[in-house]
């Protein structure tokens, strides 16, 4: 018996000590869920939230359903200075007023973001947009000297020269009637990142059946179905029942894209400077991966190539979607309000005649309502229409507690909506952004690129990118929508894209 015994002994030990550390672990998460259920229930709320799956068995899986719900949802709390919605057991409190927005992007301790950002690190790693803490701060103090405006008109060249391969590709539809110009538009913004970011060229307007270009789009459409399907947040049951295998085929052409281009890059970094000349005289271009390779941290380290391709991803995804989606809007919005466009293309006589000449810095200064109509365009499509930060600590908002750990997320869509400063919110009307009436307007009510310590790195190469590429279209078409805003169907997933696309007609303009 004692044999017997002694060979079962240890096998049922281990087991014990499994389930106790099972059943300690089970405990630990309902105590800590139950406490923020508890200390969360003062805030308004969306009705039909259970402990653990929340409000997750009411949320529409249809991408587009799931963004106007959400946005039903801030129109039902209007009166209210936020409201909660449980994502499974992970509380979010909806934040889509200006004075409530400011206690969140001012605040210097709330600069993590939502661990729903988790979900990008396998293609992002723990980069500039997805890092915490002291590795967010010194990456950020790192990279910000690469985005100085003196560097950034380097890639002016890039820019013109990919908004004339668009133009040609445009002249191909002009006079034919409607077609969809958001692939057009997306696949330029996608040469100038890669050009700009890598110093590679993908000719993506030539051959947008590219398995990287369509592995891009493909990973952002996966990592947003995951996010809001709870159910699948946990490794074991994503990988066995959910896309799993499809996120890791994706991903896996997109590393060795980017892990092969920065390792050339770095073996002929020295023959890649952009004040060398080649043997035939022409000037090397520089991108934003030759700096990287070079970038020292104040003790004098460099970047690891990992570090790096961490960044180069992050350029690669925040850095072509968004701008393709806002110049879309805009050229949509432009398409339907035939006097406002009229407006722009006089601004463009007034810069460059009838030249077809190449745009350069003094001009981008000059087209003053063009920037303003780029501006109106975010306003009403913000390319990022809802992120997410984690809570640090206690936070107290007009008379609220918002328990540490819990998720803020600010509704961009609905927050530039907000009718105290943008009357008539629904108009289409570039002249809020005169200097004059935007005068006394918050700050935190306009932020298309975020605000505070964390907004956007690459705001100012977006807006030169963008302004490049309309002013190129529009100095050589006419734009005539095709469709009413209502037929348009935002679909705010990591991105706010068009459900339907962007049709339009083009006519060729005469001088």
């Amino acid at each position: 018996m004692t044999a017997l015994f002694g060979n079962y002994s240890l096998p049922f030990v281990g087991v014990s000590i499994f389930i106790a550390a099972l059943t300690y672990i089970i405990y630990k998460l309902l105590r800590d869920h139950l406490q923020l259920w508890f200390e969360m229930k003062p805030i308004p709320g969306v009705e039909g939230a259970y402990p653990i799956i929340g409000n997750a068995l009411m949320f529409k899986t249809n991408a587009g359903d799931f963004f106007r719900q959400l946005v039903d949802f801030t129109h039902q709390f209007r009166d209210a200075p936020m409201f909660k919605i449980w994502v499974g057991p992970a509380p979010f409190v909806v934040l889509f007023h200006a004075e409530t927005v400011e206690k969140i992007l001012s605040n210097t301790v709330h600069l993590d973001k939502s661990f729903a950002y988790k979900f990008l690190h396998p293609w992002l790693g723990t980069g500039l947009l997805t890092s915490t803490g002291k590795k967010w701060r010194q990456r950020r103090k790192m990279l910000t000297p690469t985005f100085h405006f003196s560097i950034l008109t380097e890639f002016l060249e890039v820019m013109n020269e990919q908004a004339e391969i668009l133009v040609e590709k445009l002249e191909k539809q002009a006079g034919k009637g409607p077609f969809n110009c958001f692939s057009h538009i997306t696949l330029c913004a996608l040469d100038i990142i890669c050009e700009t970011a890598m110093g590679r060229k993908v000719h993506a307007q030539s051959n947008s059946e590219s398995e990287y270009v369509k592995c891009v789009y493909k990973m952002t459409d996966i990592i947003a179905g995951r996010q809001r399907k709870p159910w699948f947040w946990p490794d074991v049951l994503y990988y066995s029942l959910g896309e799993g295998k499809e996120h890791d085929k994706t991903l896996k052409v997109l590393h060795s894209f980017t892990y092969k281009v920065i390792h050339e890059r770095a073996e002929n970094l020295a023959y890649i400077e952009s004040d060398s000349e080649s043997d035939q005289g022409t000037r090397k271009r520089r991108a934003f991966l030759d700096m990287l390779l070079k970038t020292e941290d104040e003790d004098g380290n460099k970047l690891s190539h990992q570090d790096i391709q961490e960044e180069v991803d992050t350029f690669m995804f925040e850095g072509h979607d968004t701008t393709a989606a806002s110049m879309n809007w805009a050229i949509h919005l432009l398409g339907s309000h035939p006097e406002i466009q009229r407006k722009v293309q006089q601004e463009l006589q007034d810069v460059f005649g009838t030249s077809d000449r190449p745009i350069n810095t003094e001009d981008l200064k000059k087209l003053k309502y063009l920037d303003c109509v780029i501006k109106e365009a975010l306003r009403l499509f913000p390319s990022v229409p809802f992120f997410a930060r984690s809570l640090c600590e206690d936070c107290h908002i007009q008379g609220f507690m918002l328990p540490k750990g819990a998720n803020a997320v600010i509704i961009t869509y609905a927050l530039h909506r907000d009718p105290r400063y943008f009357p008539d919110p629904e108009e289409f009307r570039p002249e809020r952004f005169f200097p004059e009436n935007s005068a006394g307007r918050p700050p935190y009510a306009y932020v298309p690129f975020s605000a505070g310590l964390r907004n956007c790195i690459g705001q100012r190469f977006a807006q030169m990118e963008e302004k490049v590429v309309l002013a190129s279209v529009l100095r050589k078409f006419n734009v005539k929508a095709c469709q009413r805003r209502e037929d348009l169907c935002p679909v705010g997933e990591l991105i706010l894209r068009p459900q339907r696309g962007i049709q339009i007609e083009l006519e060729k303009r005469t001088f």
